[in-house]
């Protein structure tokens, strides 16, 4: 059996059991009670709650469903009886329909709905920064090396993320009845998007560890050491992945396995706790990489300089400004305001910005603000300018040649003779 088959069968077995108790309390209730008096709607279970028997003319009352992402469970659905005593069918389906359009606080949504613009602009702006860093990058051959070989596979992580975190907005969370039949793609696409997640931060821990070894290892090779850090920043987070999908789709409760898994569970941790260690490691690489390359700037140069070279620093540098800001929400995790506080609000926009906007900051550290990368840009657009001024004047030349040819042969009737 796979696991989404596994999936759905849990997802089935919750909703029959709700149903199940449902259909048990509404039999004790016709069982205790007297025989009723008058028209009445018989109480019915409508996929997500319960309604017990009503009158006619009156409405039934019960608290939304906490399991359903957006309602609020303090407020109160409702389904009405008609006056015949049937329940109420809405006019465009001609189905019995139970009103939960209350369980909707509006400004809670609308602001949701600002949140979840912020991450869909923020995808979208990073994903086209990351895909001109890849075609520079790719595009000048001169430009590679083992460093910008990381970079490229950091950057392509990151594409392929913002990519499928648009599909997610777009397909999964747009369409309610995706989420309500929890079928096996929206799961795994959820599982294909926290792994490309997991890689945007392994191959930040590739690229600090890199610099670190460079630094402080004299003697390294730099192709056996980028071979061993492109099968670690690929196929780490898988072995988490793996081990994620398998306790939340066999070890899991019901509740934590329906909605295509966008529900909060304890097994997030499972890969909060990656993404934690990978930025502990990185700040404890770039204290120990400023300690090296603060010893090598104050130690004298020898006759071929013992200094860490210009490229490496400028590495460095955007290394450092960026550990810190990569993963930000998720080391803030344990510090999350609970749903209604004060700051709740404040947190989500913090975290929607810092969260979208990681590939835009990667593109800009990494690659638009590259001096490499600037160099060879400036020098192909001097050539091509260039070039393009001297097939002008060359071709200005060959205008004047035919000109001048032209005027030395017989003179056109009416024109004076020089």
């Amino acid at each position: 059996m796979t696991s989404s088959t596994t999936t759905t069968d849990a997802t089935v077995d919750f909703f029959a059991q709700r149903q199940l108790e449902c259909l048990e309390t509404l039999n004790e209730t016709t069982v205790e009670s007297s025989p009723r008096s008058g028209l009445f709607c018989r109480g019915t279970w409508d996929g997500w709650l319960c309604w017990p028997d009503t009158a006619a003319g009156t409405s039934a009352y019960a608290l939304c469903p906490e399991f359903i992402s957006g309602f609020d469970p303090k407020r109160f659905a409702h389904k009405v009886c008609d006056e015949n005593g049937d329940w109420f069918r809405h006019p465009l389906t001609n189905k019995t329909w139970s009103n939960y359009t209350t369980c909707i606080n509006f400004d809670d949504f609308e602001w949701r709905q600002q949140v979840r613009t912020i991450y869909e602009t923020g995808y979208s702006v990073s994903l086209i920064a990351l895909i001109l860093s890849l075609a520079l990058l790719s595009y000048f051959r001169s430009l590679k090396c083992a460093r910008i070989t990381l970079h490229m596979n950091l950057f392509a992580s990151f594409a392929v993320n913002n990519t499928l975190w648009l599909l997610w907005y777009r397909m999964v969370l747009a369409d309610p009845e995706v989420l309500r039949n929890n079928g096996a793609p929206c799961i795994g696409l959820h599982l294909v998007l926290h792994y490309f997640l997991l890689t945007n931060y392994a191959w930040m821990l590739c690229e600090g560890f890199y610099l670190h070894t460079v630094l402080v290892s004299a003697f390294v090779s730099e192709k056996k050491l980028v071979k061993w850090l492109v099968v670690l920043g690929w196929t780490a987070p898988g072995i988490v992945i793996i081990v994620y999908g398998f306790l939340r789709a066999y070890v899991s409760r019901a509740e934590d396995t329906i909605e295509c898994w966008m529900n909060e569970s304890v097994y997030v941790n499972i890969l909060v706790a990656p993404v934690c260690i990978s930025m502990l490691l990185n700040l404890l690489f770039m204290c120990n990489i400023i300690r090296v390359v603060l010893l090598k700037l104050k130690a004298p140069a020898g006759p071929q300089g013992t200094g860490p070279s210009r490229t490496i620093l400028q590495a460095f540098r955007a290394t450092l400004l960026l550990v810190p800001l990569l993963g930000l929400q998720y080391m803030l995790t344990p510090f999350r305001p609970d749903p209604g506080h004060p700051y709740e609000r404040t947190y989500e926009t913090l975290s929607a910005f810092t969260a979208s906007f990681q590939g835009l900051f990667v593109a800009v550290l990494f690659c638009f603000f590259n001096g490499e990368v600037i160099a060879q840009v400036k020098r192909k657009w001097r050539t091509v300018f260039l070039r393009t001024r001297a097939n002008s004047y060359t071709a200005t030349q060959v205008s004047s040649l035919r000109l001048q040819f032209v005027r030395c042969g017989p003179p056109v009737p009416g024109e004076e003779k020089v």
